[in-house]
């Protein structure tokens, strides 16, 4: 019985990352490099399944506007090369993978507000983490502090909630956290739920929303400006005029040092979640691929390195399951700090 439950999870697995594989083939020989970056990088389209005449696309809708006023229309009138109402796709160039609009002979950028990928599935992750935080919120209304504790769904978030808050926002903000939590809390909850959903591969998930540096660059950007209007005066002080020798402040030597310190911080949070969620995505892709190229290449190579590739891409969802929630707790528990450093006096009292 044991044994048929591990054949049937590594049937479920497999079945699970077929919709992943745009089985892009020539010649016989499957395209690795254009089947990963296709499912890592924005689109126009949403592949489910298959390639060429036989792939099932879902055909986003096109919004921009152009010297020729606003176009409203589904991505499938410009792929591949087409033309529709003066717009295509640019194949190369600076504009490479975006819209431009086609005038005598010569692509000029247009201001393009369509519903790409990442942006379907930020509004899909969304609308589930709404419904992630606001169930357990209506336990809450219907029931007293004094009632037993809630169990199943519900006493999972609050476990997450109370992690989150007595051993990175507390200790990292101290006296004060309560105005920040929200944004803290919001913080992990939307990262988590978009790690998680982002490595279930079919759709209405399966996007890499954390692994597109847009969004992280939000995410760093929202943490910058709390940090700096939390900052106190001394806060300030050390940076532009730190307890160091006075010839260093007169140069000035260490006050562009914290400057640019300011932004540092913030540029390594967005780049530390986009390249670890993105460098997972990939490699569980490349790992899962190896299948499929096995299989071009014979039944022996098939049944000696698709048994491994399965092996390994197991390892490796085992693995990205762990990382969501690295990646999450390692983003709030970072601005929870930054937050906390620019609160603090010289004396270590915080700001009230």
């Amino acid at each position: 019985m044991n044994k048929f439950k591990h054949i049937l999870c590594l049937a479920l697995m497999l079945f699970c990352f077929m919709p992943l594989m745009a089985s892009e083939e020539e010649n016989g020989k499957v395209d690795v490099n254009g089947t990963v970056l296709g499912h890592i990088k924005d689109s126009y389209e949403w592949h489910v399944y298959g390639s060429h005449e036989n792939a099932v696309v879902f055909h986003l809708p096109v919004i921009v506007y152009s010297s020729t006023g606003w176009h409203l229309f589904l991505s499938d009138k410009i792929l591949e090369g087409k033309v529709y109402e003066g717009l295509t796709i640019a194949e190369e160039g600076p504009n490479a993978g975006k819209i431009v609009e086609l005038a005598d002979g010569e692509e000029k950028s247009v201001f393009d507000i369509s519903i790409t990928k990442t942006v379907c599935v930020l509004f899909i992750d969304s609308l589930i983490l709404l419904l992630i935080i606001l169930l357990p919120a209506r336990w809450y209304r219907k029931h007293k502090p004094s009632d037993e504790a809630p169990k199943g769904f519900t006493g999972f978030i609050e476990m997450l909630v109370m992690y989150v808050m007595e051993n990175m926002i507390e200790p990292s903000i101290g006296k004060g956290y309560e105005k920040y939590a929200p944004y803290l809390l919001t913080c992990f909850f939307f990262i988590f739920t978009c790690n998680v959903l982002g490595i279930i591969p079919f759709p209405p998930f399966g996007g890499n929303l954390t692994g597109n540096i847009a969004c992280t660059f939000f995410l760093a950007l929202c943490t910058f400006v709390v940090t700096q209007f939390s900052g106190t005066k001394h806060y300030w002080k050390d940076i532009f005029w730190p307890e160091v020798p006075l010839a260093l402040k007169a140069i000035p030597l260490m006050p562009l040092i914290e400057f640019v310190g300011i932004f540092t911080k913030p540029f390594a949070l967005m780049i530390r979640l986009f390249a670890n969620m993105m460098a997972g995505h990939a490699i569980a892709l490349s790992i899962t691929c190896v299948i499929f190229v096995a299989a071009t290449m014979g039944y022996a190579m098939l049944a000696g390195l698709g048994f491994v590739s399965v092996l390994m891409s197991i390892f490796m969802l085992t693995l990205e399951c762990l990382v969501c929630f690295i990646q999450a707790m390692v983003f709030t528990q970072l601005s929870a700090t930054f937050i906390g450093l620019a609160r603090i006096h010289p004396e270590g009292e915080v700001h009230e």
